[in-house]
């Protein structure tokens, strides 16, 4: 297969980073500076500032004296290497092989990925829309080799995509920089009068490497694929992903689910060799309409049981709608976690949170009414309500003191306790009735008060009297009214809780 290379230029990173933290700067002249010697010298500058003749290298103090009201950002230099990583990393959805090029820059290997795209054109179209979208100007240039790529996406006016073997036609109107040249041979061709690459290219090796090294040389024969050149990707940390291409576009349930069964196959097979266990995963179906659906799957404990992820995946088929058809399929463990040596014997007759077949149950459920609509709380050593448990995400966390049963608590508690209206007879009295989110509720049974003093080593405030309160419906509730009743004061009346 021909080496296809894309060229992704970022012409100014550091300010479009910076624009889009802070839009407000939009409109301003912005430059970034940092210390060069002893002076400060601009290092980056925005459109606003290039129009008003503000250049990179220019000394600080002379940029401020043109442009009195010069919006600088100093000593953000380092951030470059950063930011072109984390692009990179971005990028690695359209191709597995994505390096950091010089001059704020990425280069990847496309060999074999534009055409899940429709083609080049609508690759590289797709991949420049997206960063522009984010807020970065961008150029970008697709070639054989990475040298032409690097000249084309930066020096380049006419097309972007340099067919294969038009290399060097593609290259003879741009500058002797365009080739990658050290400053002082770009210098040495300009002012012997070779302004084009078309000028010297043709000019006998040794005449050339005479005038602007054997460096310059070495780089004038990678851009014209006559010599190899390194490619070093970035290492991205070790995920679990599988990627499924299909011959024909699928368009049906069926299709899509033998496909996501090979996926986790795949997966769950190299989970159970490195002793890991599944706790997020994202599907992505790739239409040919260039439409991206995501699917998400969660469980409850580390899972590579492929049966039963399988099903959690059955529950949101009918989200993906496959229309002219889905022609790849991509699938990531987001979240990953050792699994117990309990799981080991799936479905045994083990009780409690520790048998498999509790965490799975809840898994389905989740799939079915949402992750939001379960929960699991432990007991915390506090006797103020809200700080007396704790939410936590994972079955296997074991209890560490026993659930408080001498006295009794609700089954749902409100994160934050909401007033309510209240008639009592007396003010230590249980009310007779209460009005609760416009709903007027009359009061049948009653019990208490229970005093709870507030934590006072933790916080101020006031205690409070709670009531268990049953309504005419049957349905209880958990109530209190907060300090001491006054005459000088209404006391405030609030609901905590709902019993079962």
């Amino acid at each position: 297969m021909q080496k296809r290379y894309m060229s992704i230029w970022f012409s100014t990173l550091l300010t479009d980073w910076i624009l889009i933290k802070r839009p407000a700067l939009k409109a301003l002249p912005l430059v970034f500076s940092d210390k060069a010697g002893n002076r400060m010298v601009i290092t980056a500058t925005s459109k606003e500032a290039a129009l008003l003749g503000i250049h990179t290298g220019m000394p600080l103090a002379d940029a401020r004296a043109i442009v009195p009201d010069l919006e600088v950002i100093e000593n953000q230099g380092h951030r470059i290497e950063r930011l072109l990583k984390a692009l990179g990393e971005w990028c690695i959805r359209y191709t597995p092989l994505v390096a950091v090029e010089a001059d704020q820059g990425l280069i990847m290997d496309i060999s074999g990925c534009a055409h899940l795209w429709g083609g080049e054109r609508e690759y590289l179209r797709e991949i420049v829309n997206r960063l522009r979208g984010l807020g970065y100007q961008v150029r970008a240039a697709i070639a054989d080799t990475m040298g032409t790529a690097w000249a084309i996406s930066r020096y380049g006016k006419l097309s972007p995509i340099i067919k294969s073997g038009e290399e060097l036609n593609a290259l003879l109107q741009l500058p002797p920089m365009a080739l990658r040249l050290s400053p002082v041979a770009s210098q040495k061709l300009i002012k012997l009068g070779l302004k084009t690459v078309g000028s010297f290219i043709s000019m006998p090796r040794s005449v050339l490497r005479r005038r602007i090294g054997e460096e310059s040389m070495e780089r004038i024969e990678q851009i014209l694929g006559q010599k190899e050149e390194e490619f070093s990707p970035l290492v991205v940390p070790e995920l679990y992903s599988e990627r499924l291409e299909s011959m024909e576009p699928i368009r049906t349930r069926k299709g899509i689910e033998i496909a996501i069964e090979k996926l986790l196959t795949r997966i769950c097979n190299h989970l159970e060799r490195d002793g890991m266990g599944l706790r997020s995963a994202l599907l992505q179906s790739y239409r040919i309409d260039g439409k991206v659906i995501k699917t998400e799957i969660g469980t409850n404990s580390a899972s590579a049981h492929i049966s039963h992820l399988m099903k959690l995946f059955s529950l949101k088929i009918d989200q993906i709608e496959p229309k002219m058809g889905i022609e790849l399929f991509t699938m990531d463990a987001v979240k990953v976690e050792p699994v117990d040596p309990h799981q080991a014997a799936l479905w045994s007759a083990e009780k409690g949170m520790e048998d498999q077949k509790v965490a799975e149950l809840l898994d389905r459920l989740a799939g079915k009414v949402g992750t939001q609509a379960i929960q699991r709380y432990l007991p915390q050593a506090h006797h103020w309500p809200e700080r007396s448990i704790k939410k936590v995400d994972s079955l296997l966390e074991t209890l560490s003191l026993p659930w408080r049963t001498d006295r009794l608590r609700p089954v749902q508690l409100l994160k934050v306790p909401e007033p309510v209206q209240v008639s009592a007879p007396i003010p230590d009295y249980p009310p007779m009735l209460f009005r609760y989110q416009g709903i007027t509720h009359q009061v049948k049974k009653a019990d208490g008060p229970e005093r709870i003093e507030r934590e006072w080593w933790l916080e101020e405030g006031e205690h409070r009297d709670y009531y268990q309160l049953e309504d005419a419906e049957g349905k209880r509730y958990w109530l209190f009214r907060s300090g001491h009743y006054s005459s000088e004061k209404t006391s405030g009346w609030f609901i905590h809780g709902f019993f079962a």
